[in-house]
């Protein structure tokens, strides 16, 4: 690590030549969420297509966070600002929409992922300062965000609905990442049930987990949000991620 005091923050569309740096960094994600088919698929093209969007962190030469976002549609047929399947299904759509030449209505936050290395300082915080500003920038009233709860994991049998209601004692949430959130202005909105969806051959989970998966039923695995489902005749496990939507009002444009 370097001795710089504050690391740099800028969007990516002022610093093009990080686009292809931004996986860099030592990241905590669980090995199974890359297997989810929308971000294996798109994930990895959004820092070229709305570098506008996202922000990066930087500490000297190396990157240290990124903070990704894209806008989409909220206002077409059959769609809704969070949609049951937040994650895999705002992604869809800002390309969809791209494809299309539909105008965007909103921003969609995707992740903030910072250096294991920095965590703790506060810089996850300053990420989602960068990803609201970027989304002001581009004339957004308001990101939607499709928060993942970092404690979650440790308690994945209860329902997200009911994870959401604990709080501490000065009203704000308990979980550490839906706090940061809320202290930046955020309110939280509505759970989605099906964010994401990782589905696998009991081979390919044990190779993901390191577990047996010998057994039917709901299976925890660290790191997942829920359970599970593991069914031993289908040779097939399947997770389904809720995540919490969160919504941030943005200053007026202009």
């Amino acid at each position: 690590m370097t001795d710089s005091a504050t690391p740099t923050i800028t969007s990516l569309a002022d610093r093009p030549s990080l686009i292809s740096r931004v996986y860099e960094i030592n990241e905590t994600w669980p090995p199974f969420t890359s297997h989810d088919l929308v971000a294996s698929t798109l994930l990895s093209q959004v820092v070229e297509e709305f570098p506008q969007y996202c922000a990066v962190a930087t500490d000297g030469d190396r990157v240290i966070a990124r903070a990704l976002a894209v806008p989409f549609n909220a206002e077409a047929d059959g769609r809704t600002e969070t949609p049951d399947q937040g994650w895999d299904r705002v992604l869809s759509w800002a390309f969809r929409d791209r494809r299309h030449g539909l105008p965007p209505t909103v921003a969609g936050a995707l992740e903030i992922t910072v250096d294991t290395e920095y965590l703790g300082r506060g810089l996850s915080y300053r990420m989602l300062r960068a990803l609201r500003d970027a989304a002001e920038g581009q004339g957004h009233r308001v990101l939607l965000a499709p928060v993942r709860p970092t404690a979650k994991h440790l308690q994945p049998r209860v329902p997200m609905s009911d994870y959401i209601r604990q709080r501490r004692e000065d009203g704000l949430p308990d979980d550490p990442w839906l706090r940061v959130h809320v202290k930046a202005g955020g309110t939280i909105a509505n759970v989605a049930p099906a964010s994401m969806t990782v589905s696998g051959s009991l081979r390919q989970w044990r190779q993901w987990t390191g577990l047996p998966f010998d057994r039917d039923g709901d299976i925890e695995v660290p790191g997942a949000l829920a359970p599970v489902r593991c069914d031993i005749a289908l040779d097939r496990a399947v997770y389904v991620e809720p995540n919490v939507w969160v919504r941030h009002a943005l200053r007026t444009a202009g």
